[in-house]
Formats: structure tokens, C-alpha cells, sequence
């Protein structure tokens, strides 16, 4: 379905110019996407185990040169490409420090993502961790001074990742700060495949998080992938993710993730994952990101069993405008170019 909707908008964006065609059209109406979840990589700051995994992964012949689809692709410059073909006007661009995983993307390298791509590309910073009882104040005031670059409007961290227990109080200065400056923070939940990642609840399951949660009511949290169990493709604790937002007026969730595109019940499990959130009235709260761009074409795909995964859960045009676009601008305001 969503082929039909973009072949309009590229049909449209063609009569008005050479301007890459953005937004899909529902119903006859356009809507303008943007994409909250993309990972540009650093091929140099990768643990061999991740430069493995993702060559096991890549279709021939991206798998020859892993090396040099990481430094195309995975660049800031691939990422809006990939943009540029899915119809997507907006994407968030994440940092990473996950030494232990996968490896490092850099506040720095994400500024200048963003500088290069204004008007296109916004970020979320990070913050290193694995020192932290030592460097606890001088990470907190490089994660500040981050935060305060142009366009970097939140911050992203990945419990499972970086070996913190999500219910760790050592670490909570993060959310404290987090709030005073009024940016909201991205928490990674649910499995993870990759390889050396913490395992077990804590580092995982949201509700490990809600003592945070209640503690810093001035915090966006955005709960990531709704819980969504990337071991076993199963839903997860979706229930938990929705509770929380249901009785947290500062939790947001994010549908990145949500089963594989080549699993036998993908399709049906985005569905369900759309209907928990539909009848438990929480459509306001979730924000869309794909996860990618993992490989060519992701991006767009993604995009597409989302929505149809929306329209088979019975979603109006509204609704889906609100996932795809109106609900970020709603929470991050002028800085989504509102």
C-alpha cells in the first residue's frame, strides 16, 4: 500500500522541482515523516565481534567489503540518501558509547552530521559510562556542553550495552540533568542481539526504570523499541511499556524494531504491537524510528510495514500522522523545525 501512497508524492515532488520527494500520502493527504532512530557508524571505533556481525548479515555483495559499506552507508551522507529514497523529510541521528558492543560514534561525529545536514538531520547525544565512579562530573559536563550544540535535541543511552543496570541510582545525575535542560532521553529496552551485550531484566525491562521515572517528573523518557524481545522476535514486555505511559505523563515509547522483515509472522506482530497501543489510548505517546539504516532499502521498508502494520490495526489518518510526525514535534518543539 505504502508503494502507491510514495509513487504519488515522488509524482508530486517531480512537478515541483528536482527537490527530493518527501512524505507519503494517506487517504489523499499528505504526511510529512520523521524518522527518530539512526545509527551512522564508525568503522575505526568498531570491536572486531561487531564488524563480524555485520558483515554476516549483509546481503552479497555488501559482505566482500564490510569496511567500505560502514563508511558509504553508515555515514551521515548515506543515512540522508536513504532518507531521500524512503520519502523521509527528518531523521535523528544517534551516538553511541558502547566500547563493549558496538563501539563508539561520537558526539562529535554526530554534531557534524547534523552541521552538514541541517534542516535534515538532528541528534541525540551520549555519554560514556565505563569509567564512571572516576569521571562522573567531567562526563556529565561534556554531555552539557553536547547538548548544547546546534540541533542536538536529547540524548540516547543503552543499559544492556553499556553493563548498567537500569535501576542503578549511581547514574541517575544523568536524568537530573537531562531535565533541568529540558531534553529528553532515549532508553534503549528489550533484547539485543548484538553480541556482548548485558543480559537479564535489569538491564532491559523498563520497569527497572520507574523509580527514575517517578523521581525525575521533569524527564522525557522515550522508551525505546516498546520492549520489543529481538532475541526471540516476540512482543516482550509491550505491556509494561504501555503501563508506564499510561501512568507517566513524561514516558513516550518508539516503534523502532518491531519484529523481523523475513519472520513468518512479521506483519501479524507489528499489527499486535499497534493494537496494544490503539486500545490502551496511548497513540500520543509513540514516536516513530526505524532502527536503520542497517542495510540499502531498510529505511523505506521499515517505513512501509509500518504504516501497513497502522492501517491493518485500524488507524485513521490522524493517527498515523501523529506516529509518523505530529507526536515528535509535539514533544520536541521548535527544535523538530516546527
Amino acid at each position: 500500500m505504502l508503494r502507491r501512497w510514495c509513487l504519488v508524492s515522488c509524482a508530486f515532488a517531480l512537478t515541483c522541482g528536482d527537490t527530493p520527494p518527501t512524505g507519503i500520502w494517506i487517504d489523499g493527504e499528505p504526511i510529512q515523516v520523521i524518522d527518530m532512530h539512526l545509527h551512522p557508524a564508525d568503522w575505526d571505533q568498531m570491536p572486531q565481534q561487531l564488524r563480524t556481525f555485520i558483515a554476516e548479515r549483509l546481503p552479497w555483495p555488501l559482505l566482500l567489503r564490510p569496511e567500505r559499506f560502514v563508511k558509504r552507508s553508515l555515514s551521515a551522507d548515506g543515512i540522508v540518501d536513504e532518507l531521500d529514497k524512503a520519502g523521509i523529510d527528518t531523521g535523528v541521528i544517534f551516538a553511541v558509547y558502547s566500547p563493549r558492543t558496538v563501539g563508539i560514534a561520537s558526539n562529535q561525529l554526530i554534531q557534524e552530521g547534523v552541521g552538514e545536514h541541517a534542516g535534515r538531520l538532528l541528534g541525540l547525544a551520549a555519554i560514556r559510562l565505563d569509567n564512571w565512579s572516576n569521571d562522573a562530573q567531567s562526563e556529565l559536563e561534556k554531555l552539557e556542553e553536547a547538548l548544547g550544540q546546534p540541533g542536538m535535541i536529547g540524548l540516547e543511552l543503552a543499559h544492556a550495552h553499556m553493563h548498567v543496570r537500569m535501576d542503578d541510582a549511581d547514574y541517575f545525575s544523568i536524568y537530573e540533568l537531562a531535565g533541568r535542560l529540558g531534553k529528553p532521553v532515549y532508553l534503549h529496552t528489550g533484547t539485543t542481539p548484538f553480541p556482548g551485550v548485558a543480559t537479564g531484566a535489569a538491564y532491559s525491562n523498563p520497569a527497572y526504570i520507574e523509580t527514575a521515572i517517578a523521581a525525575y517528573p521533569q524527564t522525557i523518557f522515550i522508551l525505546g523499541h516498546l520492549c520489543y524481545d529481538s532475541i526471540t522476535d516476540e512482543v516482550g514486555e509491550l505491556d509494561t511499556c504501555i503501563d508506564l505511559a499510561r501512568r507517566y505523563p513524561n514516558v513516550f515509547l518508539e516503534s523502532n524494531t518491531l519484529s523481523f522483515a523475513d519472520s513468518e509472522h512479521a506483519a501479524e506482530r507489528m499489527q499486535s504491537v499497534y493494537e496494544a497501543v490503539k486500545a490502551a489510548d496511548v497513540i500520543d505517546r509513540v514516536i516513530y524510528g526505524s532502527g536503520g539504516p542497517q542495510i540499502p532499502g531498510y529505511v523505506a521498508s521499515y517505513l512501509e510495514r509500518s504504516v501497513d502494520a497502522m492501517r491493518s490495526a485500524d488507524y485513521n489518518y490522524d493517527e498515523i500522522k501523529a506516529v509518523l510526525h505530529g507526536n515528535f514535534v509535539h514533544l520536541f518543539g521548535a527544535e523538530a523545525g516546527e
